[in-house]
């Protein structure tokens, strides 16, 4: 069993910037390819970036090209995404995921693990 435990959410103005942190933890017999997905108030939950094992492929949604950035340190079973220049739109409570196999995906269907998510605030 894999456990994922994020960090970082909270409440910015637009402009701003936060750094969201992942821990994995529990017993795990395979590299995980991991990602970042969202979700605000009365939508459904949406890709942000995700990262394969190596951290050679990062593919980012388009609301995030440009403004966010993924990455992981294997060594700490840690993922991040830094948030950069936040609009009111980023707003949701961003959920850490994670595959059973090193290979990153855009779809919450191929990840085994999921956090419990750390809400991000964006004030106008």
């Amino acid at each position: 069993q894999v456990q994922l435990v994020e960090s970082g959410g909270g409440l910015v103005q637009a402009g701003g910037s936060l750094r969201l942190s992942c821990v994995a933890s529990g017993r795990t017999f395979s590299r995980n390819g991991m990602g970042w997905f969202r979700q605000a108030p009365g939508k459904e939950r949406d890709f942000v970036a995700a990262i394969s094992w190596s951290g050679s492929t990062t593919p980012y949604a388009d609301s995030a090209k440009g403004r966010f950035t993924i990455s992981r340190d294997n060594a700490k079973n840690t993922m991040y995404l830094q948030m950069n220049s936040l609009k009111p739109e980023d707003t949701a409570v961003y959920y850490c995921a994670a595959r059973r196999i090193p290979y990153e995906s855009m779809s919450p269907a191929d990840y085994a693990y999921w956090g419990q998510g750390t809400q991000v605030t964006v004030s106008s």
